[in-house]
C-alpha cells in the first residue's frame, strides 16, 4: 500500500486502515517489551512539535526507538529558529535533509499538507489545529478493534466536537465500518455541518442528542473529549461550557455493561476518577496502543520511501 505522507484520514481506504491495524497487532509484543526488533536500524525520525504534546510525541519516540531507529527533536519553539522568524517551509526543507521522516504538529489547520509540498521525506501529521490527527484515529480504531468491535459499531462522540481534531478524523475513518454515530455536545461545540454532510453522503447514520445520558444508552463505545480551553478566543465562553458533560458512575448505570469509555487524553474533569476502576475504562489502554500503531505507521512510511524493511 502507498503511505508516504500521512496527512488526513479522509485519504484512507478501508484496506489501508486494515493493513496498518494488522501490522500494529504484530508489533504489540515489541511495544510490550516481550520481543526486540531492529528493522529501522540506521533510520532517523525528526519530531517537529509547534504545540504541546505528551502521548503523541513520546509514543512516536518510543515506537522509533523500539524499532531500532533514532530520534532527533527540534525541542521547544522558544529554543528554535522559529523565534528568529524562520518559516515552516524552510524548517521542513532543512530538517528533511537531516532525517528519514518527520512527525509534525502545528496549530494551523493545513500545515501538514503545506509541509508535505516542501519535504523530501514522509510527513506524518500529528495534529494540525482543528484539522486532522490521523495516527490518533488509527490508534482509536485499533483500540476499538481489540476491546470491542469495529463493524456495525454504535459510538457516541461527546464533548468538544467543533474543535476536536481527533473526532473529525475518527468520523471519516468510521465511515468505512458501517458505524452508527451519536453526537452529544454543548450547543456551542457541535460537529461542523460539513462533516455531518460528508458522513451522510457516505451512508452513515448520524443522530444528535441534547444530553449525554440519552446518547449513550445503546452505545458500544463512548468517545469522550475534553473542552479545549486553548481553542477558545474568549475565556468566558470556555467557562460557560467546560463542565456541561461529564462521565460519572451514575451515567454508566444506564449503559451497556460492556460499553467502553475512550478518551484521547489529556482529560481535565470530564471523566470522574472513580470511572478508572470500572470495566468501562479503556483510555489508558488506548494510550498504550499508540505505540504499536505508530510503529506500523513508521514502518509503512519508510517502506514506501526507501524500500522493503520488513
Amino acid at each position: 500500500m502507498k503511505l508516504n505522507h500521512m496527512l488526513s484520514t479522509k485519504d484512507f481506504s478501508r484496506k489501508q486502515i486494515d493493513s496498518i491495524l494488522s501490522l500494529a497487532e504484530k508489533f504489540e509484543p515489541v511495544a510490550l517489551r516481550e520481543k526486540r526488533c531492529n528493522i529501522l536500524d540506521g533510520k532517523i525520525l525528526s519530531l517537529l512539535f509547534f504545540e504541546p504534546s505528551t502521548r503523541t510525541k513520546m509514543s512516536f519516540e518510543t515506537a522509533m526507538l523500539r524499532l531500532g531507529g533514532k530520534v532527533i527533536d527540534m525541542g521547544s519553539i522558544e529554543t528554535s529558529s522559529v523565534m528568529k522568524g524562520e518559516s515552516l517551509a524552510d524548517t521542513v526543507r532543512v530538517v528533511s535533509s537531516y532525517a528519514d521522516s518527520i512527525v509534525l504538529r502545528h496549530p494551523k489547520e493545513g500545515a501538514a499538507f503545506m509541509a508535505s509540498e516542501f519535504s523530501t521525506v514522509p510527513i506524518i501529521n500529528a495534529g494540525d489545529g482543528a484539522g486532522h490527527h490521523p495516527t490518533q484515529t488509527l490508534l482509536d480504531l485499533h483500540t476499538i478493534r481489540r476491546e470491542s468491535k469495529l463493524d456495525g459499531l454504535t459510538i457516541t462522540l461527546a464533548g468538544d466536537l467543533k474543535y476536536g481534531r481527533t473526532v473529525h478524523s475518527l468520523c471519516y475513518a468510521l465511515s468505512h465500518y458501517n458505524a452508527r454515530i451519536n453526537l452529544a455536545s454543548p450547543p456551542e461545540l457541535v460537529l461542523p455541518d460539513r462533516i455531518i454532510q460528508d458522513l451522510k453522503n457516505r451512508g452513515i447514520k448520524v443522530t444528535k442528542f441534547d444530553t449525554l445520558e440519552n446518547a449513550v444508552k445503546d452505545s458500544d463505545v463512548l468517545y469522550m473529549t475534553r473542552i479545549q480551553r486553548e481553542r477558545f478566543p474568549d475565556p468566558a465562553e470556555y467557562n460557560k461550557v467546560s463542565k456541561e458533560m461529564r462521565v460519572t458512575l451514575k451515567l454508566l448505570e444506564n449503559c451497556k455493561p460492556d460499553m467502553k469509555v475512550m478518551h484521547p487524553l489529556p482529560r481535565v474533569d470530564e471523566i470522574e476518577p472513580e470511572v478508572d476502576k470500572t470495566p468501562h475504562a479503556c483510555y489508558f489502554k488506548q494510550a498504550f496502543y499508540g505505540i504499536p500503531v505508530r510503529m506500523a505507521v513508521l514502518v509503512m512510511a519508510m517502506e514506501e520511501k526507501y524500500g522493503k524493511v520488513l
